[in-house]
């Protein structure tokens, strides 16, 4: 089973990311949105970040999920490899973990930036028993 692909979007990227289940599908999609920025397979899982967030739906917690791991990229310059998410549907809400190192010029290769999550043609569907997430984020 693939993980995730990209597809064209007016001067952004679109990814695709499935799972067998939610929580394997959102943990994809992070692995997509850093491998834009990274060959997320040269970025070692050394350093671990939690984050705990609650959300309206399944779109908004997606959405502040990929946020919230841009956050520690635009503040400390994490890159991430490896991620662990619950979702707890009833509340609305998301513990994750994610691990990774900072970017080193001399390591890891300068891809696209991420700048931002959006809303542009999300939509979280369940196909059978399988899980595709689609959405767009800014570059």
């Amino acid at each position: 089973m693939k993980k995730f692909e990209f597809f064209d979007n007016t001067a952004d990227v679109g990814i695709r990311a499935y799972g067998e289940t939610l929580e394997e599908a959102f943990e994809n999609s992070a692995l997509a949105v850093f491998e834009v920025m990274t060959d997320t397979s040269k970025v070692d899982p050394r350093e671990e970040r939690k984050i705990s967030i609650d959300g309206t739906d399944l779109e908004n917690l997606l959405y502040r999920w990929i946020e919230s791991l841009l956050v520690f990229y635009d503040s400390e310059l994490m890159l991430f490899s490896k991620f662990k998410v619950k979702i707890d549907q009833n509340n609305m809400r998301l513990e994750g973990e994610a691990w990774g190192e900072k970017f080193n010029e001399e390591k890891h290769e300068r891809r696209t930036l991420v700048k931002a999550m959006t809303y542009s043609l999300m939509s979280i569907n369940k196909q059978g028993n399988m899980y595709e997430i689609t959405f767009v984020v800014d570059i």
